[in-house]
């Protein structure tokens, strides 16, 4: 099951180094090579669900397109009234997974992955921090969540949001030397070198697995499904091949099926020019992990 919105698509210019366009291109690509696909389209995330995570005055501030400039270069684009109500989209549809996860599986939001957003700032295309919210929301409900994070940049601003919830737990394994030049702790986090490549990374994910599971215990993974560590992404600095992308996705799954743990998926990052190659490379890491 996939959750997608037009409106994922919606507030950013046609050429804008985020490539907006790429959800549709991967809803295209999934129906394209799985015709039986099903998506569902989420509901805004309510304000509450926001204050989880954010501060009050961020949420007003985004909620009412005034966010201060500097915040806004932090972001890398203006939070005008249809970024805003796409923000809220997307962590609906992060929610929306979740839900669907626990009932059937496996499901995945063709959106998110916001994981540089901050208590109280967005950054690096992230406004709201999407797995934060859906960690937290789960955690009230009195369920373990392990937040596999597998773009090529930490997830800073989630080991931020998370650090000290208990019952969530963040592992990262990203490109040492990318963004962010600041990292964050996770509660487990595995730096990569420079031109990484398939072997040595599976490697290092097989390992981190095994220790995340290990100290997480959870009743959901929550994954940041980023296929920004792709050799041909614009803004990676590994270089996974097709085939390492899809060993990638089914070393999560097998992990998560052995222990009998449903699945979340986010998109995460990729970066391009080039969307109908985009949107195949994350319909390809997606339809593995499912």
């Amino acid at each position: 099951m996939f959750v997608f919105h037009p409106g994922y698509g919606a507030g950013l210019p046609a050429g804008h180094r985020f490539p907006i366009g790429k959800h549709q291109a991967v809803q295209e690509a999934l129906a394209d090579a799985l015709p039986e696909a099903r998506f569902v389209e989420p509901a805004p995330a309510a304000r509450e669900a926001l204050l989880a995570v954010h501060s009050d005055s961020y949420v007003e501030a985004v909620l009412s397109a005034q966010v201060d400039k500097a915040v806004e270069r932090r972001i890398g684009f203006p939070v005008t009234a249809e970024v805003a109500k796409r923000a809220r989209l997307v962590v609906g549809g992060t929610l929306s997974a979740v839900r669907l996860a626990r009932d059937l599986g496996f499901a995945a939001n063709l959106a998110g992955g916001s994981h540089h957003a901050m208590p109280d700032a967005g950054a690096g295309y992230c406004v709201f921090n999407d797995l934060a919210v859906a960690a937290v929301a789960e955690v009230r409900a009195s369920r373990r969540v392990l937040v596999v994070d597998v773009d090529v940049h930490q997830g800073d601003g989630t080991a931020v949001c998370l650090a000290g919830v208990e019952g969530a737990f963040t592992f990262s394994i990203h490109a040492e030397r990318n963004f962010p030049a600041r990292k964050a702790a996770s509660d487990l986090d595995i730096g990569l070198p420079d031109g990484c490549g398939d072997e040595a990374y599976l490697e290092a994910l097989a390992g981190g697995l095994r220790a995340a599971f290990a100290r997480a215990r959870p009743d959901l993974v929550l994954v940041q499904a980023g296929v920004d560590v792709h050799g041909a992404d614009a803004l990676g600095r590994l270089c996974l091949t097709d085939a390492g992308l899809v060993e990638r996705s089914r070393m999560v799954r097998k992990v998560c099926a052995a222990a009998g743990v449903p699945v979340a998926a986010t998109l995460g990052g990729g970066y391009g020019g080039d969307l109908a190659a985009l949107g195949r490379r994350h319909a390809l890491a997606l339809l593995a992990l499912a």
